[in-house]
């Protein structure tokens, strides 16, 4: 495949994703930060809230296979995973935290039994995407080329 046909292959995805509800303006907003002097920044910011994430949801896990659950930290967690997700316009991931916050304030063991394996889901899928998006971006620089903004 010709430089071009990636740079176009680039572009078609990343609007994908906007158009399909994975991202949002804020990872617009994230991309803007990325120059010269800092060309891997948003592979490096996307590496962190996959790493937080992660131990998030593991946390997650562990907290509702508790015989008594502690709905304040779980919210804590569900929070700090939703602000993350935002920060970064994981859309999907973070839209499923609000519901799941609401679980959480209502403590609704079923609720977040439930929300759980949708929060992993939508994460799982923005992973995969973002790191294909990235290794798409990678070919582009190997071949010389630059990465359509």
């Amino acid at each position: 495949m010709d430089l071009v046909q990636l740079q176009r292959q680039l572009v078609d995805y990343r609007t994908s994703l906007y158009h399909e509800g994975f991202l949002d303006e804020q990872f617009t907003q994230l991309q803007e930060l990325q120059d010269e002097n800092n060309p891997d920044f948003v592979v490096e910011v996307v590496s962190l809230f996959f790493e937080d994430s992660e131990r998030l949801l593991n946390e997650l896990s562990n907290a509702l296979e508790q015989q008594i659950i502690d709905f304040k930290r779980m919210d804590a967690r569900v929070h700090q995973l939703k602000g993350s997700s935002s920060s970064i316009g994981a859309q999907r991931v973070r839209q499923l935290c609000i519901v799941f916050r609401n679980y959480c304030e209502a403590q609704n063991v079923e609720g977040c039994l439930k929300c759980l394996p949708q929060v992993k889901h939508e994460y799982s899928i923005v992973k995969t995407k973002l790191e294909s998006m990235f290794q798409l971006e990678q070919q582009i620089l190997n071949a010389g080329g630059s990465v359509p903004v």
